[in-house]
Formats: C-alpha cells, structure tokens, sequence
C-alpha cells in the first residue's frame, strides 16, 4: 500500500467506490486515506 502516492492512494478509493467494488478493498483504500491523515478533497483529482 505504501507503494501508492497519495494521489493515486485518493484516485483508487474513488475508483473503487464508483465500481462498486468489495466493501473490504474499499475500507482497507479508506483506512490508508486515514493513516496517511489525506483529505480527499485535499488531494488533486486527475482525470
């Protein structure tokens, strides 16, 4: 996990969520986001 940016930490949470994917991955990408003190609104978004 800790191979990620932060951006792409935030990118693959919202991915993620977006794709309905399994709960478990979603809060395991969530408690990083946490571990790391990121606010996703704080993080710039690629498209």
């Amino acid at each position: 996990m800790e191979l990620l940016s932060d951006e792409m930490l935030v990118d693959t949470y919202y991915a993620a969520v977006q794709f309905k994917l399994e709960p478990d991955f979603i809060r395991m990408l969530a408690i990083e986001m946490k571990r790391r003190r990121l606010n996703p609104e704080t993080v710039k978004i690629t498209a």
